[in-house]
């Protein structure tokens, strides 16, 4: 049985993915189970998600033994484990990526965060991600960072799906957007069949009100407080103008006919962090068709309880969004300033999450080898 809740919000155009992933999840047949009664029909991944799996119960320990046996280094074993759970979590969605002709049933897995700056060895990793995946529903996750978009259109060119991540700002979502069509002609021009190649941009949506609010906060005033909680969705809302706009050009209509499928915007980041907000405002207020929302369990638990799905609550509304960014600007947010920190921030927080994986993951090899 499906939910009603979950099943108006993939009725109404909306592909729900879990964002979580680990080897309980897998080996419980928990994953399977959520594809059955939520929806699910993709998962995405992080190094947050991975650290954590990774440093808590026993589902690691025989690889860990097997790989200290084999005198592997840490990166290499991290390589491994991450790159075995999501080869198994694409196996679950086979059957659904083939009768979605490839649109879902995709499970991402992100480079290495210490490269966001380093644009040939993203790439370089993003092969070596794809090849040892080796399967066709698997999305690599590239940072939008300056050296990412040059990135983004090397691996699309040789034919891998990406997903885009930590996009926080309109200016650099359409950068995405054009190194997306940039590697789908390069892709194009070397004979690769435009029809396998797959991608989401990942925009993120809470950590956008999080920031703002603590400016809003600091302002004190009447007008800054009737603004809390308005800019995530706003900010999201003109993303899907601006995915209207790039994909209804000329540019776009020639990879079209030659078989190429839009990137669809993914909201990421959709779990709500302040408790005065409604758990699930970040899906019932970014409903339109041919969008993913990735979603955290409890996001998804919520919305099956009482996420009211009303249909399209985008399209109608971006002279409203455009007015809530304007104002912010007003009393003096900046919203320039707002992205960069967040981008910054979000590369470090994954920075870190690297690193204590690495950690964690070293003191368990070194345990197994003695």
């Amino acid at each position: 049985m499906t939910n009603a809740n979950l099943q108006a919000l993939s009725d109404a155009g909306v592909s729900i993915w879990l964002d979580d992933l680990s080897r309980d999840r897998l080996n419980s047949g928990n994953l399977a189970e959520l594809v059955k009664t939520r929806n699910i029909v993709g998962v995405t991944t992080n190094p947050s998600i991975f650290q954590a799996a990774l440093s808590q119960g026993t589902a690691y320990d025989d690889q860990v033994a097997t790989l200290a046996a084999q005198g592997k280094t840490v990166e290499e074993a991290v390589f491994a484990m991450t790159t075995d759970d999501v080869r198994n979590a694409c196996d679950i969605f086979t059957t659904l990526f083939t009768d979605t002709s490839g649109v879902d049933g995709r499970v991402s897995i992100e480079v290495d965060p210490r490269l966001s700056k380093e644009t040939e060895k993203t790439v370089a990793q993003a092969k070596e991600l794809s090849a040892a995946v080796a399967r066709d529903n698997v999305l690599i996750k590239i940072p939008a960072t300056v050296e990412g978009l040059p990135a983004i259109t090397a691996v699309l060119a040789e034919g891998i799906s990406v997903n885009v991540t930590l996009i926080f700002s309109l200016e650099r979502y359409r950068a995405v957007m054009n190194a997306f069509l940039t590697g789908l002609e390069q892709a194009h021009a070397a004979g690769k069949d435009l029809s396998t190649i797959q991608s989401v941009a990942s925009f993120f949506v809470s950590r956008v009100d999080t920031e703002i609010d603590k400016r809003l906060d600091a302002i004190g005033t009447d007008e800054a407080a009737a603004l809390k909680g308005k800019a995530g969705v706003a900010n999201a809302r003109l993303a899907y103008q601006a995915y209207e706009e790039v994909f209804s050009t000329p540019r776009w209509a020639t990879l079209e006919e030659a078989g190429a499928k839009p990137q669809r915007p993914l909201w990421a980041s959709t779990g709500v962090k302040d408790p005065a907000y409604k758990d699930t405002m970040y899906v019932v207020d970014l409903v339109a068709p041919g969008v993913v929302n990735t979603m955290p369990e409890k996001t998804i638990d919520a919305t099956a309880d009482h996420g009211e799905i009303v249909g399209d609550t985008i399209t109608g509304h971006y002279a409203d969004a455009q007015q809530v960014l304007d104002a912010l600007d007003g009393i003096g947010v900046s919203y320039t300033d707002v992205v960069q920190l967040l981008e910054t921030e979000g590369v470090d927080k994954f920075e870190k999450a690297w690193g204590e994986l690495l950690d964690t993951v070293s003191a368990n090899l070194a345990k197994a080898a003695r």
